[in-house]
């Protein structure tokens, strides 16, 4: 018996069942299943029938058709809106493209012009362009969502505009101790960590070594042209002359401008403990890195400096930046208290505010920490020689100029 003579509910319920005997095969291409859907669906008034032989045809189309009973309704669906199952082949793109490779290279350019903030800022950015100041270019990214945005990002032809860079591998080097320094009150152990003045059209900024004594917060800041040999070794030899104490320790995270060969002999020529931060514990350099935002970024900024203008930034630290934020501006000094569960909190109190060269006074027994030929009365001299208020004038004003002649002259030169 042939499955074409199943001509009632009763003979699908039966072969169903497996109480007739009937010759079979599941159909062959697409199109010959959907047609065998439609002439079963149109010889049993499938519109008409009861819910319970509805069903029996459906179990009976999903056995011979192989396809599942979601795929079967959605085709019935069909029939019974247009009264036939069609099927179209799918086209080569499924969907139709909205932002092309001109939006790409806006985007990429926006994230550029931006420094690449977040999704939601870029995503704002395009709002305001368009919706604001009319710039008819950003009409498609305008309606671009955020997690679309950072799928543009990801694609190739973004990435043919602007290369990501993966994070600094690691790399193990027998240099330095991993541990936290131990000063034990005593000033002269620093904190050291490097800060990019920013990229621009593949061309690397001046590159600021800053430099935190871990008790008295006593800062040096200079910068250097390229991090390399050259200009790292005389930049860290005048920043341990900066500093109006002896150096005991010298700790950085683990780049390698700082763990070298050439570094650790320097600093064993000074007998200086070199130590170099723990794996997990992102305590270890935090203070330098905080100074990094309230100091360095504050007075430089993230715009892109040439790197030929390293010798000017680093000689305006050294005469004006140094005096003003070791000598007149005042920071928080933690005390470090037990709470009831035992467990250490440090407090940062008003009455413990004070400038890096007043906390280096209040030490006990300050003067034995003072290099050979620096005496307090000399230092007492030169911090009082101009009030905080007219050393901040003066650093603006300096700041001001150096910044003018920077951006000036490199305008005229483009």
């Amino acid at each position: 018996m042939n499955v074409d003579k199943l001509n009632t509910i009763k003979s699908l319920e039966d072969f169903l069942q497996g109480n007739q005997a009937i010759a079979f095969s599941v159909l062959g291409d697409k199109s010959e299943r959907y047609r065998f859907i439609q002439k079963i669906l149109i010889r049993f008034q499938y519109v008409t029938c009861l819910k319970s032989d509805k069903g029996i045809i459906t179990r009976f189309l999903m056995k011979v058709t192989g396809y599942s009973r979601q795929q079967l309704i959605r085709l019935i669906s069909q029939y019974k809106k247009t009264g036939r199952i069609k099927w179209e082949p799918c086209r080569s793109q499924g969907f139709s493209r909205k932002y092309t490779e001109k939006d790409i290279r806006l985007l990429a350019k926006t994230d550029e012009q931006h420094d690449t903030p977040c999704g939601h800022v870029i995503q704002k950015l395009c709002e305001r362009a368009y919706h604001i100041f009319g710039e008819l270019e950003y009409q498609n990214l305008a309606t671009i969502s955020v997690s679309h945005l950072y799928s543009l990002r990801a694609s190739i032809g973004y990435q043919r505009q602007r290369r990501n860079f993966t994070k600094t591998q690691s790399r193990k080097l027998a240099i330095g101790e991993r541990r936290k320094p131990q000063p034990k009150g005593q000033p002269g152990y620093i904190r050291i960590d490097t800060v990019h003045q920013g990229d621009l059209d593949g061309q690397k900024g001046v590159y600021h070594i800053n430099a935190v004594d871990e008790i008295t917060q006593f800062e040096v800041v200079c910068s250097i042209e390229k991090i390399s040999e050259r200009f790292l070794i005389p930049i860290l030899e005048q920043m341990l002359i900066s500093f109006p104490f002896e150096m005991k320790g010298f700790h950085s995270d683990n780049g390698l401008e700082y763990i070298n060969k050439t570094v650790a002999k320097l600093l064993e020529k000074n007998l200086i403990e070199f130590t170099k931060s723990r794996s997990r514990q992102t305590n270890d350099n935090a203070q330098v890195e905080s100074k990094n935002a309230s100091v360095v970024r504050k007075q430089f900024g993230y715009q892109h400096i040439k790197q030929k203008w390293a010798q000017e930034m680093n000689q305006f630290s050294l005469d004006y930046l140094f005096p003003y934020i070791n000598y007149h501006r005042p920071c928080f000094f933690p005390e470090t208290k037990m709470d009831n569960k035992g467990k250490q909190r440090k407090v940062y109190q008003y009455k413990n505010m004070m400038t890096p060269y007043e906390k280096l006074k209040s030490l006990p027994g300050a003067e034995k920490y003072l290099k050979f030929g620096v005496s307090f009365e000399k230092l007492d001299e030169f911090a009082s020689s101009v009030s905080d208020n007219k050393a901040a004038q003066i650093l603006k004003i300096e700041r001001e100029k150096l910044f003018k002649l920077i951006f000036e002259q490199d305008e005229k030169r483009a």
